[in-house]
């Protein structure tokens, strides 16, 4: 329901960050599932989670499929992969994915007015369903808070939700901006509804997730059901408390889902392996929208596109009343994270464990040579060491650095950069082929200071240049 900061700054502890960054994996191994699992461990201590469920996939193999926490505060129920937790906005991909269906049916088209389907709504006309799935139609969102406000805690029907807020004033001009809105979603899921000639649950059930497998997933499960968490809410860092959820009609396919990390890595792996869409109808869901003025949204429809750096990575969050949820997958590596907690004060503590974990899922970057030896991270934290001493071994760097590195600038260099002390963080921010080499940008955080070293290795492994300055 809640966008829930899909794209918050990194805020995991610096501890935290270096313990996987330390061990990033070299190139072609597996995951380091062991450094996921402390980094999950800390975060779920350090941010006091109840329950935490956590699937990693790799390859397109599940490496990662584990509770931590509890499922209940009252009964101590652990967390088990089984353990059913409301994934809110994540829902709206597959509300776009059963849209796109009915288009394959030729039942509907994207590109139909809201007119056809809900005429009395503000400038129906004008919005097209396309435009409700990509947040760019201009209808006042109604659930913009994150908490339960009392008229919500109430039950109300999904067509008097979208007769208030649909018949409301635009917030602007439609396609001139991108506004989160879950009225856009229940509007759709209406037309869904009226197409397929079923409830969307129904249609959802039929069409996806008994075609899939997804035999944990649910839609508008009532909540209290065996196998589900419990979800709670704190104020001003209090203590949990079971959260009050939302009335019935008010999240529907904006976000009434409930699901396990298994079966959304299932979903996702399916959906980018063309299982669910054609390529058309994927190539709609994965598309982000330009506005009137040419500017990128950096999402599609129903579903946050990265498609810039390493690799496309399609993303979502998601937040209930008591739930924080957060799904993320790089097709080009058939790799993913999903993180699912019941502590609904916890965005921005996924957000991190997700950014921390992800660099490991994604693939080499594109042109860059393989390097034998250690990972650029280990062998930049390694060079920075010995320059802070001022004692190298030279057999790991190329003949022109040898004779560029002479002993007046090792003995400047140890007096410069040893005074920083060790670093407390450090990350490949960077990495890129030029000249046959690999070009890795590494950032460093020491106490009162942030460099950044730019490094050159060729593929035998040796370091053609390492320059240092600060950022």
């Amino acid at each position: 329901m809640k966008p829930n900061g899909m794209d918050a700054r990194r805020t995991l502890a610096f501890a935290v960050v270096t313990l996987l960054l330390f061990m990033t994996p070299v190139r072609g191994q597996s995951v380091d599932v062991g450094a996921i699992e402390k980094l999950v461990i800390q975060a779920v201590d350090e941010n006091r989670l109840v329950g935490l469920s956590v699937g990693v996939m790799s390859d397109g193999k599940v490496v990662l499929n584990k509770g931590y926490g509890v499922r209940s505060v009252a009964t101590r129920e652990p967390v088990a992969p089984e353990t059913m937790f409301a994934i809110g906005s994540i829902t709206k991909q597959f509300t776009c994915a059963a849209a796109l269906l009915l288009a394959e049916d030729r039942k509907l088209s994207l590109d139909d007015k809201v007119a056809k389907y809900q005429p009395q709504l503000t400038r129906a006309k004008e919005i097209s369903l396309l435009d409700l799935g990509q947040h760019v139609a201009g209808y006042p969102d109604y659930y913009p808070l994150d908490f339960v406000h009392r008229a919500m805690a109430a039950p109300r029907p999904a067509e008097a939700i979208i007769k208030d807020y649909g018949t409301r004033p635009l917030d602007f001009e439609p396609g001139t901006r991108w506004s989160y809105s879950n009225t856009g979603f229940l509007i759709l899921g209406q037309v869904i509804e009226r197409v397929s000639g079923e409830g969307f649950g129904l249609f959802l059930k039929r069409r996806v997730l008994a075609p899939l497998g997804l035999k944990h997933t649910q839609y508008e499960a009532r909540r209290g059901q065996e196998g589900q968490a419990v979800g709670y809410t704190t104020f001003a860092l209090g203590a949990p408390e079971v959260a009050i959820p939302e009335g019935d009609g008010w999240i529907g396919a904006a976000g009434g889902l409930w699901s396990t990390p298994g079966d959304l890595l299932a979903w996702d792996l399916a959906l980018t392996q063309g299982k669910v869409l054609s390529e058309s109808s994927y190539r709609t869901l994965t598309t982000p929208r330009r506005l009137s003025d040419g500017r990128s949204t950096g999402y599609g429809c129903g579903l946050g596109v990265r498609d810039g750096g390493r690799a496309l990575v399609l993303t979502h969050s998601g937040g209930v009343s008591g739930f924080v949820s957060l799904n993320t997958f790089v097709p080009a590596s058939r790799s993913g994270v999903v993180l699912l907690t019941n502590t609904d004060s916890a965005t921005s503590a996924l957000v991190a464990l997700r950014d921390a974990i992800l660099p490991m899922l994604l693939p080499p970057p594109a042109g860059t040579p393989e390097v034998k030896g250690p990972s650029a991270l280990t062998a930049a934290v390694s060079m920075m060491r010995m320059l802070q001493k001022g004692e190298l071994d030279r057999l790991q760097l190329g003949e022109d650095y040898n004779d560029f590195l002479t002993s007046e600038k090792l003995l400047a260099a140890a007096a410069s950069l040893g005074t920083l002390g060790e670093p407390t963080s450090a990350e490949v921010a960077e990495v890129y082929e030029r000249g046959g080499m690999e070009v890795s940008k590494v950032r460093f955080q020491f106490k009162g200071e942030s460099v950044e070293a730019l490094m050159y290795r060729t593929p035998d492994g040796r370091i053609q240049e390492f320059l240092v300055s600060r950022r």
